[in-house]
């Protein structure tokens, strides 16, 4: 897959992907937004996908929004009409907002890599992603305040159902930084590492592992756990009720059944 402002590589059903804007700080412009969107779109329906490894290239995962995106939205004020000028800027922010989502709605467990900085719109993007692994130096901070503004494209609506919602205020209000160690502590990481190196190593290990169970099973448990999150205990039982009278009597059931029979290791289709 050639993409210009990601590396993505697909290999033994994993596809590794990494933001590619080092000179930046891999700090995202509109077309790497859009590109990134795409990019995970595409992903959610490739069949021999079946986790996604998020990482950074250079010296820090993600620094956000590029600042020449952000400093944009002064163009919006030569519109004389304040209605239409807050359409344009509501627009623009829902276009970065579905970016997002569309890393959460991809159909294949996201694995998060973080290394060093975390930044703003990196946070935002991290808290989408459905487990987080970082490096002891890496750092996450809610940026936002600092330039004067309001996070607005996913962390304060997402980081409060991964840690304490007085954790993630403590960061919204004061922008101070959370590293890879207190990160693990909170919850916001499965784990932290020395080193990128034994990092990579760890969460790939970890992808074999997802890689090699159904992918219908994989697929269904991160819809369910999605819908879970977001609706009562009743309303998800009876969801997850739904969805196994639709998909349990899959051919995956059936050849996990006879690989523990046979005393072998499964080998699921795509």
């Amino acid at each position: 897959m050639d993409y210009k402002h990601f590396k993505v590589e697909i290999e033994n059903k994993i596809a590794q992907v990494a933001f590619n804007r080092p000179e930046k700080s891999n700090a995202l412009h509109l077309d790497a937004w859009l590109e990134m969107k795409a990019i995970f779109e595409t992903l959610s329906v490739t069949d021999e996908v079946r986790v996604v490894v998020f990482s950074g290239e250079g010296k820090h995962f993600c620094a956000g929004i590029d600042l020449e995106l952000l400093m944009s939205v002064a163009q919006y004020q030569k519109i004389s009409c304040a209605g239409k000028r807050s359409e344009k800027i509501r627009h623009l922010i829902q276009t970065l907002q579905n970016t997002i989502t569309a890393i959460e709605k991809c159909s294949k467990p996201v694995l998060a890599a973080v290394h060093n900085g975390c930044i703003g719109g990196g946070v935002d993007i991290a808290a989408a992603c459905d487990m987080r692994y970082c490096t002891d130096d890496a750092y996450f901070t809610i940026k936002e305040i600092d330039l004067g503004m309001v996070a607005d494209i996913g962390t304060l609506q997402r980081l409060p159902k991964i840690i304490s919602p007085a954790i993630v205020a403590e960061m919204a209000y004061t922008g101070r930084k959370i590293a890879g160690q207190e990160a693990k502590s909170i919850g916001l990481v499965n784990q932290s590492y020395e080193s990128k190196e034994l990092m990579m190593a760890g969460v790939l290990k970890l992808a074999e592992t997802i890689a090699s169970k159904s992918p219908i099973s994989i697929r269904g448990t991160k819809d369910v756990m999605r819908y879970t999150r977001d609706h009562s205990v009743e309303d998800a039982l009876n969801y997850m009720s739904t969805w196994n009278a639709a998909m349990l009597l899959s051919n995956d059931l059936t050849e996990a059944f006879r690989a523990t029979m046979e005393k072998r290791l499964p080998k699921f289709e795509n």
